[in-house]
């Protein structure tokens, strides 16, 4: 046997250091705190810990090179991740209620948009890459900002800061990938914009946006009656198992993305128009639980391989890229919020916490290795190294100050009385 007894194996100090990284990213902010652990910016910082001295390890794990793996495993952990946050809202209707949310996705979106093509045409980035960088870095992430979001299902905690910022992370996932798809128009065009803008604005935003809507609420209707319905005397629901709900997902996912639609929108609708089925049923509270810790175990393990990357990606980020990344969470995306929710109901600092508390994450991870399968990226190495460095940025500040912020602007009433 040529095989020596204690050789070791890439694969399995892999494993060991990703498992170690993720036991020390939510184990060690117990020392500091007594709330569950904003673990993310930790997850990506393990990352770099174990793995970025290896030899060879940031090397096989860059997304450069391997954006096929990066684009499948970040593709399933937003899937399940918008579906949960579809399923954790209790309520959808009230008055004004989805004002904020609206004002958010219709004009802080596209403000942050448009300024990250400006910076980005500022610092050198072709105008594709510079379109390309702003939609990848437009939708906030919906498994990274549990500290902000409602509770799960049947538990309340549907404060309106809660409530947009949980909305907004769940519909702005599928909302950025128009523009995705107006770079990839813009680097493929051979004439001018009149030749494919209608193409764009009729396929790829209103049909792909209507089809994924009208496919997650049918089939969120079908599956409530799959789990509640039928058989009539021995549901599916009283099983409590959460596995034929994720294949539903999966189901709903694949046949929106084969019908030509936006599977991430049809996948928080699904969850959506679920809750509504039996919604007092305890069931509602196990699926969510089953979906959340098979969201966070992917996200965990992603975010370690990212850190984990970090030193291939180095070279590439250079003080421009590095500030665009500090605008974006520091200046752009605050200041987007505020201009959109002016006359907004929410008292200042409610407003300012929705304003600032857009987490940076997996759909990004997603929305770049999916591009950079469909075209070649002029600006991949520098993109990548942006964007990686922003997600960082986002996960320690929006991670580590969320909870005590949100729950301040949350009990904001409490608060006064108190100190009264």
């Amino acid at each position: 046997m040529d095989k020596a007894t204690f050789g070791f194996d890439p694969y399995h100090i892999l494993l060991t250091g990703c498992g170690l990284a993720i036991i020390a990213a939510y184990w060690l902010p117990r020392y500091f705190r007594g709330r569950e652990p904003a673990a993310s910016g930790l997850l990506i910082l393990g990352g770099l810990a174990v793995f970025g001295l290896l030899p060879g390890v940031p090397d096989a794990l860059n997304p450069i090179d391997r954006p096929r793996v990066w684009e499948l495993a970040s593709e399933f952990a937003v899937i399940i991740a918008l579906f949960g946050t579809g399923l954790r809202i209790d309520k959808i209707r009230g008055h004004n209620l989805w004002n904020t949310t609206i004002r958010m996705l219709t004009i802080a979106m596209p403000l942050c948009i448009l300024s990250v093509v400006v910076l980005g045409l500022g610092i050198g980035l072709s105008l594709a890459g510079s379109v390309l960088l702003a939609a990848v870095l437009a939708p906030t992430d919906p498994v990274l900002a549990a500290d902000v979001q409602v509770g799960p299902p049947l538990e309340g905690g549907e404060h309106p800061v809660r409530f947009a910022l949980t909305t907004e992370a769940g519909l702005n996932d599928g909302l950025a990938f128009p523009f995705v798809y107006l770079a990839i128009f813009i680097v493929a065009a051979t004439g001018g914009v009149g030749d494919w803008i209608g193409e764009w604005l009729g396929f790829y935003v209103v049909y792909k946006i209507a089809v994924g809507v009208v496919a997650g609420c049918a089939a969120g209707w079908v599956l409530g009656r799959v789990l509640f319905t039928l058989p009539g005397d021995n549901p599916l629901a009283n099983a409590g198992t959460g596995v034929i709900a994720l294949a539903g997902v999966l189901v709903t996912y694949g046949l929106t993305e084969l019908v030509e639609g936006y599977g991430f929108i049809a996948a928080f609708f699904m969850g959506l128009v679920l809750r509504r089925k039996e919604a007092e049923h305890e069931y509602h509270g196990r699926l969510h639980s089953f979906s959340s810790a098979l969201e966070h175990s992917v996200t965990a393990i992603l975010l370690v391989l990212l850190g984990g990357a970090i030193p291939a990606l180095l070279g590439y980020l250079d003080w421009q890229h590095a500030l665009l990344g500090v605008a974006l969470i520091f200046v752009i995306r605050p200041v987007s919020g505020i201009l959109a929710l002016w006359g907004d109901p929410m008292s200042l600092r409610q407003r300012g916490v929705v304003a600032f508390y857009g987490v940076r994450g997996i759909g990004s991870i997603y929305y770049l290795a999916y591009a950079g399968g469909q075209m070649d990226l002029v600006d991949e190495g520098a993109l990548w190294a942006t964007v990686t460095f922003t997600i960082l940025l986002s996960t320690i500040v929006h991670g580590f100050s969320a909870g005590s912020v949100v729950w301040a602007a949350t009990h904001e009433g409490e608060t006064r009385k108190g100190s009264s």
